[in-house]
């Protein structure tokens, strides 16, 4: 059973003061696009997907994007719009676009629906937790080309030269994050190059402000309604399973194939982009799906899919 019962949600609705944005989160497969879709329609509001493969052109099946007939019910931002081989997008590139779809759909009466299942991404919305080094790189006479450049840089290295790193100039962000993960470690050290403060320095000052707490620096909307779904592990698992069969049948392994072929011919002219985005995939494979050989050329993307707002 969803931790959002349809009593609660119904609750919700009948708020006298909506809410200034909505955010449903969860794990895959608990149904966070389907409740934020009614909330959508009942509420004359529109969705800005939160998660961090669906803003990517392309693979459609295997990061389950809304199907046609689901964001003709709702409108749907954030989503296939960034070229996939493009390495540099962060998650301040997301809160960025993000913060300026809420202030517009704001200015039209609209509610901001926040979903997905990147909780990083929407923790930048809920929270003034992102150091914005825009000014910085402004004053030092870095582009966001150039920044985006070292983050892939700093990306190559091993994770575990990485998180060295990290530990040298920043042992309690270190403590907390996992050799592996690579992105995390890479802005760590980038905002501690860019100011010369530890991460975790700057994050424990913003807990101290005016309004913050253990999670995090103040609310950016403190009338936020928030939706954490879950379901019973069995149903969780039987649904899941259905899900990757569907996937299947719909078309996966020739679309992995396809993103393939036109991944390695990307990579011959930009070697800047190795592996990075592709490598999540296969991970995501497992490696019990076997994606290569030759192929047809690659298709171009669903026009209908590619939304810039």
């Amino acid at each position: 059973m969803m931790a959002a019962s349809s009593v609660s949600v119904r609750c919700v609705l009948r708020r006298a003061t909506v809410p200034s944005l909505v955010v449903i989160l969860g794990a895959t497969g608990t149904g966070k696009s389907k409740l934020a879709i009614e909330v959508g329609k009942r509420l004359k509001g529109e969705i800005i997907s939160a998660d961090s493969m669906q803003v990517y052109q392309g693979l459609d099946i295997i990061t389950n994007k809304v199907t046609a007939e689901e964001r003709a019910q709702c409108r749907h931002h954030m989503i296939s719009f960034v070229d996939p081989l493009m390495s540099s997008y962060t998650v301040v590139d997301f809160r960025n676009k993000a913060l300026a779809l809420i202030d517009d759909m704001h200015s039209r009466n609209k509610l901001p629906i926040i979903v997905g299942g990147t909780n990083y991404y929407i923790e930048s919305l809920l929270w003034r937790v992102l150091l914005d080094t825009g000014q910085e790189n402004k004053d030092h006479g870095v582009t966001g080309e150039q920044a985006g450049d070292r983050k892939v840089e700093l990306e190559r290295l091993e994770g575990a030269e990485l998180h060295k790193r990290l530990a040298k100039v920043d042992p309690k962000m270190a403590a907390m994050l996992h050799p592996n993960d690579k992105r995390k470690i890479a802005r760590s050290l980038q905002i501690h190059e860019k100011t010369g403060i530890p991460h975790s320095l700057w994050l424990e000052e913003q807990r101290e402000q005016e309004g913050g707490d253990d999670l995090g620096g103040p609310l950016r909307y403190p009338d936020a309604c928030i939706f954490w779904l879950h379901a019973d592990l069995e149903a969780l698992d039987k649904r899941l399973d259905g899900r990757v069969d569907e996937m299947l049948s719909a078309g996966l392994i020739q679309e992995l194939r396809d993103f393939h072929i036109r991944y390695n011919q990307q990579k011959v002219q930009d070697e800047r982009t190795r592996r990075q985005h592709p490598s999540c995939v296969w991970a995501g494979c497992d490696g019990r799906v076997q994606v290569g050989g030759d192929g047809p050329e690659p298709r171009t993307a669903d026009p209908e899919l590619s939304q810039e707002g």
